[in-house]
Formats: C-alpha cells, structure tokens, sequence
C-alpha cells in the first residue's frame, strides 16, 4: 500500500485509509483522558513471544530507561459528546487541537482502528486499539514511501520517564549551540530553557526559525526533548560535561540525525535577521507573477496592491514556522486593519502537481481563516526558490518577509521566524509593529 501513497491524490488517500472504517459507538471503543505516545525513529527488532499479550507488553513499555531513538509525547482524548471525539497533543505549554478524527473497524483486517488527521501537513496516524493500547503509523503523505511505528497506551501522562534522578546541574538559562558538528555545513543556534527539578522545557532559536515548543527531563547527566505536532518529530538527547557544557544528538524524523554542542552563554546573538536576505545590486523593485489557486496570475502590478505597503510572505503550507508567522500576519491584520496595507503570500510546495498543490493552498487558508491571496510560487527546494525569486542574493529560509513600499521597493528583509515558544518572539512584534507603521506614515504623506 506504501507504494502507491505517491501516485494517489490526498482527497484519494483519505478515502482509502479512512473510508473503509465502519463507524461504531466511539465513546465505547477509545478511552478518554492521557495517552502517552511514541514514534519508533528507528526501527528495532521485536523479540516473538508466545501469546499477544506478551507481545504488546513488549511494543508499548513504561520505560525507566530512555530510548535516544524513540520519540514520546503525550495527547488527550477529548468527548465533545457520545459521538465526536477530539484530541489535544502537548508539547510544554502548547496545546495542538486535532478535529479530523475516525473511529471504526477495518473491513480490511476486522480491527477497531483510529484515524488521525493533520490535514494542513497532509500526514496521519492509523493505529489498531485494543485493551487501552495503540499500534500503528504516523505517514506523511508529502514525502515518498514515509511513515514512522507509533504506539501509545491509555492512562499514561509521562513524556520520557517516571524516574526523578537527581540532575547534576540546573540548565536552564541560554546557551550557545552549534549543530552539525558531523557535517560540512555546521550551523549556531540558542538553547533557551526552564528547569524546575526534572521537568525541562525550552526550544532552539536558530537563523531560518526555531523549534517550537521542546519539552523533557533532565535525569542525572542527560537531557532530552521532544516535540511532535503533526509535520515535524523533534528529538533531541544530551550529555552534560565535567565542563558544564553539552554534547548530544538531534532527530527530526526517522530521516535526519546529527550532533550538537552547547555552551552557557547569556549574551550570545544570532545574526540580525533584518541583514541575512538582501536584494541583489541593479534590482531597484520586487515583482512576481505566480497564479493562485484559482488560476488567476497575482503580481504587486495588480489594483489591490497599487499604492499600499505590502507585507510579502515566502511560505511554504508544510513549514510550522511558517504557520506560526502566517497566524500571526492573521491576527494582526485583524487587529490593525488599514486600507493602505495589503498582504500577499508566496507559497513554495513539496507537491510538483498544480492540482494537488491549490489543494493544499486552498486547506490552509479555509483551515486558518487566511483572507488574503497565497499564490503558487514553485518547489520547496530553496534553489529552486531562489531562481524563482532572481532579485534576492538567496533564499534560506521558510519563512521570509519583505517589507515592500507603495512603489515595490524592498525596505527591509525578514529572515526567519522565532514563535512563541522563544523570548525573541516578542522583540520581533514590537520591531514589525514599528516598521510596518513608519511604512503607513509615509505612505500617507506622499498621498497628501
């Protein structure tokens, strides 16, 4: 079936996975209140066992001892009533709300089996239940032949232990991080964390965004971290130094590994993300022309942007960083609405299809409530973006915002997006805030 994932439209796969379940009394077939969950990053072998009993005591352990190849997280089960569930992944403070669920049995394999949707990433969770236990697979779809073993059990609410060792030290605070110390391309970041005695929570702000909302323990000498949330698995471990600094290894996925160092360090900077992305000498304007999802060709020469400030956003619908921007520019046209101020997005896809991709386009927007054009700018591949976009020195980013004036020139280059999950999140409004208003101001001038 992983086979053909590739060559089946969304809308087709979702018939298939979800439209052979025969819906049955949900409140009697799933327990409500915590799951404690785990991705299987990489593969192991399961021992055979002489009855399923033992064999599903085998797959769903309460681990003691932390596996740096298994992500955890935790969701609840939520009733609206007897006959729709929902279900809210955490991960620290972040709450992720997840509407699109299917309980039933599997004509297929006779099964009582769930199905969780992430529509905006187009990824799911299918997984067989029984006696408060959960096997299955988190697929995403946008990737080829990609899924990842999930399992979870009933009742549990601890991300990666039970266990309260003493730490040998307090980390939390800043600190100075550099990952890909294995590759050629080594890039800095900054470990933000709180520790209150095991219970560790942070993330990692680096120059192209951060990585959400990170939560773990700490357990001795080690750390780790972790965050799902329907696109990406995060999973970090960490050893900590007679030094007091940090080494350890980072997973995104069952398909990226590498290794990172860390060092305190309260006043370590990142490049200023306003002097990353540059226009290219001899470009004096930014202009596209790229069809939205109903075919029209957008470009900055259209009325609705003659004469008004534009915010133009360098996006793709699978980025959550992306969507943390997008929701942001959501809420803030809501709040601050002004007729000389207009947005547009560009949108960077994995899907090389126009079909599947304006269906995508066209999920998001109806999903986040977005009014303004999102228009099909090309592959998500960052070359292919930057030919894309010939006036900028590179693309590097998802997302990047332009701060453009009434006459399409570039005033200032956004790279990256540090959410709310980072302290830079709030340096970012203010700075927005006052861009965006300098940019009104004169614009209203030369209108006078």
């Amino acid at each position: 079936m992983k086979k053909i994932f590739p060559l089946l439209s969304w809308s087709l796969l979702l018939f298939l996975v979800s439209g052979c379940l025969v819906m049955d009394n949900k409140y009697d077939s799933i327990a409500p209140g915590s799951w404690r969950a785990e991705l299987e990053l990489v593969p192991r072998k399961i021992v055979p066992r002489d009855s399923d009993k033992d064999r599903d005591e085998d797959i769903i352990r309460n681990v003691e001892e932390i596996s740096e190849e298994v992500l955890p997280f935790v969701f609840e089960v939520i009733y609206k009533n007897d006959k729709e569930v929902i279900i809210e992944i955490l991960n620290g403070d972040e709450r992720i709300r997840i509407e699109d669920i299917t309980i039933g049995r599997d004509r297929a394999t006779g099964k009582d089996t769930l199905m969780v949707h992430f529509p905006v990433y187009e990824s799911y969770i299918k997984a067989v239940f029984e006696d408060g236990i959960m096997n299955g697979e988190f697929v995403a779809t946008s990737r080829e032949n990609y899924s990842i073993p999930f399992r979870a059990r009933q009742g549990k609410n601890h991300r990666f232990t039970m266990s309260s060792k003493a730490p040998t030290m307090n980390v939390g605070g800043r600190w100075e991080a550099t990952f890909g110390l294995d590759s050629d391309d080594p890039y800095q970041a900054i470990g933000e964390f709180t520790q209150q005695g095991n219970r560790l929570l942070g993330t990692f702000v680096t120059e192209t965004g951060d990585y959400r909302f990170l939560e773990g323990t700490v357990q001795e000498d080690k750390l780790y971290l972790s965050c799902f949330d329907g696109a990406h698995a995060f999973l970090f471990s960490g050893k900590i130094l007679e030094d007091s600094s940090i080494v350890g290894t980072f997973r995104s996925g069952s398909h990226f590994k590498t290794t990172w160092k860390a060092v305190r360090n309260d006043q370590f900077k990142l490049r200023n993300p306003l002097h990353i992305t540059k226009l290219k000498d001899g470009y004096n304007a930014f202009a596209f022309e790229f069809p939205n999802p109903q075919g029209k060709m957008i470009s900055l020469q259209d009325e609705a942007y003659k004469n008004k400030v534009k915010l133009v956003q360098i996006m793709g619908t699978w980025c959550p960083n992306c969507r943390d921007e997008t929701l942001f520019l959501r809420d803030y046209l809501a709040n601050n609405a002004h007729p000389d101020l207009a947005v547009v997005s560009l949108a960077f896809e994995r899907h090389k299809e126009k079909k599947k991709v304006f269906k995508t386009i066209n999920t998001y927007k109806k999903k986040f409530d977005i009014d303004y054009e999102i228009v099909h700018a090309g592959h998500s591949n960052k070359q292919a973006a930057s030919e894309a976009l010939p006036m900028l020195n590179e693309v590097i980013s998802y997302p990047t915002l332009l701060f453009i004036d009434r006459e399409n020139r570039v005033r200032k280059i956004h790279t990256g997006f540090s959410g709310p999950a980072t302290t830079e999140y709030s340096a970012f409004v203010k700075e927005f805030d006052q861009i965006v208003n300098e940019l009104i101001a004169e614009n209203q001038t030369i209108s006078q």
